[in-house]
């Protein structure tokens, strides 16, 4: 039986994370700040704020984890690199691997990076990029330094079952109401997904792989898909034909639409710059094979469509009737 730390296991990647973990007989701790563990009594629990390094320097001290994943990042906050490598730096002699969930917002943008690309720099005016660059390269240094046994990972936009942000249902939303979905510019702009499911493995792999050890990897299909196929997936998933109205991305912005505010014009957080990565290496390490989008898709259509939505917020179409009546005239 392992020991494990789950730093954030009662949301997304946490849950299916700590669920996966219980399923192959670990003791597992999670560490969070809030009221709310699904897992109740299968689970030991910690809570403390993890950008309190005092606090989680005592509570990491007192405890004897074989295995760490580290997946919070305190978004009204940010989380900074001093922050995680102090948590690091706390584990008891007996750790034997810090998993850290980074993003492929290492890189900024760009397509193809591999994991030898240039990481944001202090130039980069995103404190979240930023932090999550920094935070990798002060794990990377207690490797060098230390000896510490550190594993990083770099997804892109992450989908599946219970995901907290409006991505996959804003586009089920709409088609499921027979609404027409705008697109930003031409469609091509790019995007690169990862499963939750297949995400969580990658992680497991990670975790106890020899050659993972001081290592970062790029995690996600390996295929990127411009944005008009994503919708179309996720129409192709729903069994439902899309009606796709491409509208200028200044346009969108101009009336109001926006990325990480609502109205949202394509999604929360969906319409960035484009990056894409090259996933070769972990699938020579860890083994990587994730699932195809369309079937990852599919999976996460039959959890959205077959659960309760009695305390889901009606979706308002208002935004998108104002910019559909501006463009036909």
């Amino acid at each position: 039986m392992r020991r494990v730390l789950v730093i954030g296991g009662n949301l997304f990647i946490g849950r299916e994370l700590v669920t996966r973990l219980l399923d192959r007989g670990d003791e597992v701790t999670i560490l969070h700040r809030g009221n709310n563990n699904p897992f109740r009594q299968k689970t030991l629990e910690i809570h403390c704020d993890r950008n309190d390094t005092a606090a989680m320097e005592k509570v990491l001290q007192e405890r004897n984890f074989e295995y760490v994943f580290d997946n919070v990042y305190d978004w009204q906050r940010g989380t900074t690199g001093k922050q995680v490598s102090s948590a690091a730096k706390a584990c008891s002699p007996v750790l034997k691997r810090y998993v850290y969930m980074s993003s492929c917002a290492v890189y900024v943008d760009g397509l193809d990076r591999t994991e030898d690309s240039l990481l944001a720099g202090p130039a980069c005016p995103e404190h979240y990029c930023l932090n999550k660059a920094d935070s990798e390269r002060e794990l990377f240094k207690l490797h060098a330094s230390q000896g510490l046994s550190v594993v990083t990972l770099r997804p892109p936009f992450i989908y599946g079952p219970l995901n907290p942000f409006y991505r996959e249902a804003y586009f089920w939303d709409r088609l499921r109401a027979g609404r027409p979905i705008l697109i930003p510019g031409d469609g091509s702009r790019l995007m690169q997904f990862v499963s939750v499911m297949d995400l969580v493995e990658a992680a497991l792999r990670a975790a106890e792989s020899p050659e993972a050890d001081g290592k970062a990897y790029n995690i996600a299909h390996p295929a990127a898909v411009r944005q008009d196929e994503v919708v179309r997936t996720l129409a192709d998933a729903a069994g439902i034909e899309p009606d796709l109205h491409y509208v200028g991305r200044d346009r969108l912005q101009q009336l109001g639409g926006g990325i990480f505010e609502p109205p949202y014009y394509f999604g929360q957080y969906f319409d960035m710059p484009p990056i894409t990565m090259d996933v070769s290496q972990a699938e020579k390490d860890l083994n990587f094979s994730p699932m195809t989008l369309s079937d990852g898709m599919r999976q996460t259509w039959n959890w959205y469509s077959n659960g309760d939505q009695s305390e889901v917020a009606v979706p308002n179409f208002s935004y998108e009737d104002q910019v559909l009546a501006v463009i036909k005239d």
